[in-house]
């Protein structure tokens, strides 16, 4: 079956797959003010939430991206002197194609690629916020590296994170990067738990089909 024809369906996550090819991969890794209005962006989707077709999910995905990349282009132009720019993403069906299939490394998801090369073409820091736990850190960085992110920093769930609510552990890394001098400018994610909290001038979701993409 072609990717163009996949249909996502609910099994063994890929995060899962990942974890077990962790320990055979060899990696390298990398390390990472302002509260803002958040304008969320969504797409209207048309697929079923119990069987998403991938090209559905990709035009759903543009149709976003297409809202959020001439804000970008706006707002990286209308850069401060001094100021340090950051855009926060999550991984799994934001920056990776993470439910259509489980190979390794994972593809990028291209509308959200295309917006990410061209911030950080233009001196902007990529952070990614994951519920993925700390265990696949190196893969996980490796494998946004390989698809074409420029990875300032990788945040992951520890031990303790993993009891925490998971919108306010997103949120309580957002901080963190604030707290370095960054001026979050867009934050984006396929789920409510990935925009809530604030700490992003803006914030684009992207399709999750009722919670059916994780």
């Amino acid at each position: 079956m072609s990717r163009g024809t996949w249909t996502r369906r609910i099994g063994m996550t890929a995060a899962a797959t990942i974890a077990v090819t962790a320990l055979t991969v060899p990696v390298g890794a990398q390390a990472t003010t302002a509260t803002g209005t958040s304008t969320v962006a969504t797409a209207t989707t048309a697929a079923a939430a119990e069987d998403v077709d991938y090209d559905t999910w990709q035009k759903d995905c543009q149709a976003v991206m297409d809202q959020a990349l001439p804000y970008l282009k706006q707002r990286i132009a209308a850069t401060k002197p001094g100021e340090k720019q950051a855009i926060v993403f999550d991984i799994d069906n934001t920056t990776l194609e993470t439910d259509f299939g489980f190979s390794y490394p994972q593809p990028a998801n291209g509308p959200v690629l295309e917006a990410a090369k061209y911030a950080q073409e233009h001196g902007v820091a990529l952070f990614f916020v994951t519920a993925r736990p700390g265990i696949i850190y190196s893969v996980t960085d490796y494998n946004l590296k390989n698809v074409g992110y420029q990875v300032s920093g990788l945040y992951v769930r520890s031990f303790l994170d993993l009891f925490k609510n998971v919108a306010d552990y997103k949120t309580a890394q957002r901080v963190a990067i604030e707290s370095k001098g960054y001026t979050i400018i867009a934050n984006i994610g396929n789920s409510a738990t990935d925009l809530s909290g604030g700490h992003a001038e803006k914030t684009y979701k992207l399709p999750d089909y009722d919670g059916q993409l994780s």
